[in-house]
């Protein structure tokens, strides 16, 4: 049998090219490697949008629209909502009475979101525990592994912890340990060298109009350390030539060298880079218009994947309830 993955995505706006990248890419690559099951993790957007949760319906089928458009097939993997399988909640509530505060207040994911999102009280109780809820939405499952980047990775070892720990009280092998599959790339930088984001406003979506992406990539920040035009570049601290490097493997080699003597300057490699994007997701682009203009089909898929994710969900929450007494 296949190993089974699990990953999502929080519906919190647009999908950018940072989720192309260091997700949707490889979730297409993995489809035929494993039994994959694909979240849209709306109750982990609830945790920051909690004031404002209006778009989440909105976004949640404008993302799904992006999966199935970048190459997720609701025939091979099963596409699904989080709070369309309530098991989530019922284990990440079991997981919570197991799991120590101190693990959750060391969380370095936390501590970076406390301290760069701006706009958002995120001193919350459900904000504090969302590793823990992350934990059940990979256990209830029995996922073997998850693809991650290298800043989820504290997350996903407190999910091999609270495991073990489960496993020390209840004296059960009900959950493997999910192992994490490190996404071949860095993480892609946003327009202002921070970590791309929808929270930061820095990112170029999947969506975006023609003129929209070469506005953004004009303003990107460059090689800091070329001032004047005729000044040699030096491309492997710049921002710009790593989205070549990742997404125009082709063009880079070339770039890179007309950079480092002055043939091209950073307006033009801008320009260069911005048609290229535009080009890259026109096929996306006409494939997720498309979808959107059936949402009840997305629906459908939804609900047919809900009902396969809770198939599986609802026989490990048995399990678990037996093993704990409840």
């Amino acid at each position: 049998m296949k190993k089974r993955i699990l990953s999502g995505m929080r519906p919190t706006g647009k999908l950018h090219l940072g989720h192309l990248a260091g997700a949707l890419k490889n979730w297409v690559e993995m489809q035929d490697k494993y039994d994959c099951f694909y979240m849209v993790a709306d109750y982990h957007a609830l945790m920051s949008e909690y004031e404002n949760p209006s778009a989440m319906k909105d976004n949640i089928i404008d993302n799904v629209a992006d999966f199935i458009a970048c190459g997720i097939d609701p025939e091979k993997s099963v596409i699904f909502v989080q709070s369309d399988v309530p098991e989530h909640l019922e284990l990440y509530m079991i997981l919570s009475a197991i799991t120590p505060l101190s693990w959750l207040e060391r969380c370095p994911t936390y501590k970076e979101q406390l301290r760069e999102v701006e706009g958002r009280d995120l001193t919350t109780y459900a904000f504090l525990g969302y590793p823990v809820l992350q934990a059940a939405d990979i256990l209830i499952y029995k996922a073997n592994a998850v693809p991650v980047g290298e800043d989820q990775l504290p997350h996903l070892e407190l999910t091999r912890e609270i495991t073990r720990r489960f496993r020390h009280f209840y004296k059960k092998e009900i959950f493997p340990e999910p192992e994490g599959i490190l996404t071949e790339t860095p993480r892609l930088l946003g327009i202002d060298n921070r970590k791309m984001s929808k929270s930061y406003g820095n990112a170029v979506n999947l969506s975006d109009s023609p003129d929209e992406i070469k506005k953004k990539i004009m303003t990107m920040v460059t090689d800091p350390e070329r001032i004047k035009r005729q000044d040699p570049g030096h491309p492997d601290i710049c921002n710009v030539f790593f989205y070549y490097k990742f997404f125009f493997p082709s063009l880079s080699e070339t770039l890179a060298k007309d950079c480092r003597v002055a043939k091209i300057g950073c307006v033009e490699d801008k320009g260069k880079l911005a048609e290229c994007i535009i080009e890259l997701l026109r096929p996306i682009q006409e494939r997720r218009n498309k979808l959107l203009k059936d949402r009840e089909g997305l629906e459908a898929i939804l609900e047919k994947g809900a009902g396969k994710a809770r198939q599986v969900a609802q026989e490990t929450l048995s399990e678990v309830k037996k093993a704990v007494g409840i």
